[in-house]
C-alpha cells in the first residue's frame, strides 16, 4: 500500500488547489484521490475514514453536478456564486457533526478494532459536514476544513500515516487561503437562513 499514498497525496493536492480556484477539474481528481484513500485508510485500520471516502465520492459527483447546474446561463466559463452560512445555519451544523462524531465513535468503539474511534469518528462527521458545504459553495466550509485537517494531522501522524499527516499540513494552509479567495468571491446578498 506505500506506493498508493504518494499518488493519492499528489491528487490531493491538485484537489484542493483546483477547488480553490474554483475549477470543475477539482473533482475528477477528488474522485481518483477519495479511491486510493478508501484502500490506505482500510489497511491502516481508520475504518470511520474509509466510509467516509466512499461518501465523499457521493458528495463529490453531487458537488459537481452542483457547480455545473448554478454557474450563469449567459457565460458557460461563470462559476456558481459563492454564498455565505447564517449564524444559526452554521451551529446547526455544526451540531448535527457533534452528535454524528458522538454517534459514529461509541458504534466503532463497541463494534470494531479501530484505532482512535472517537477522533476518527470527528473527522469523517466534520469532513462531510465540510464537503456538503463546499458542494453547496459556502464560505465557511474552509472553517470546517481547517478544523477537520488540525485533528487529522495529529491523528494520521499517530497511526504512522507521516505522507499523509504531512498533506494535511499543507490542506490545513491551502484551506486558509481557500477561504481568503472565496471571500474575496462571495455573494453577500447569498445567505441561507
Amino acid at each position: 500500500m506505500g506506493f498508493l499514498e504518494p499518488i493519492a497525496t499528489v491528487l490531493g493536492l491538485a484537489h484542493l488547489f483546483l477547488l480553490i480556484r474554483q475549477s470543475l477539474w477539482a473533482f475528477p481528481a477528488g474522485i481518483a484521490m477519495v479511491s486510493l484513500y478508501a484502500l490506505i485508510f482500510f489497511n491502516a485500520q481508520l475504518y470511520g475514514q474509509v466510509g467516509l471516502q466512499g461518501v465523499f465520492c457521493a458528495l463529490l459527483a453531487y458537488g459537481w453536478w452542483y457547480w455545473l447546474s448554478h454557474r450563469s446561463q449567459a457565460e458557460a466559463d461563470e462559476k456558481a456564486p459563492v454564498k455565505t452560512l447564517s449564524l444559526k445555519a452554521l451551529a446547526i451544523w455544526l451540531i448535527v457533526g457533534v452528535v454524528a462524531t458522538a454517534g459514529l465513535g461509541t458504534m466503532m468503539d463497541r463494534y470494531t478494532d479501530g484505532a482512535a474511534p472517537y477522533f476518527d469518528a470527528g473527522i469523517a462527521s466534520f469532513s462531510l459536514v465540510a464537503q456538503f458545504l463546499l458542494a453547496r459553495k459556502y464560505l465557511q466550509n474552509w472553517l470546517v476544513w481547517i478544523g477537520v485537517d488540525v485533528v487529522a494531522i495529529g491523528l494520521f501522524f499517530s497511526q504512522g500515516l507521516y505522507l499523509t499527516s504531512g498533506l494535511y499540513g499543507v490542506f490545513l494552509a491551502m484551506c486558509v487561503w481557500g477561504y481568503i479567495e472565496w471571500r474575496r468571491d462571495r455573494t453577500p446578498e447569498a445567505t441561507a437562513a
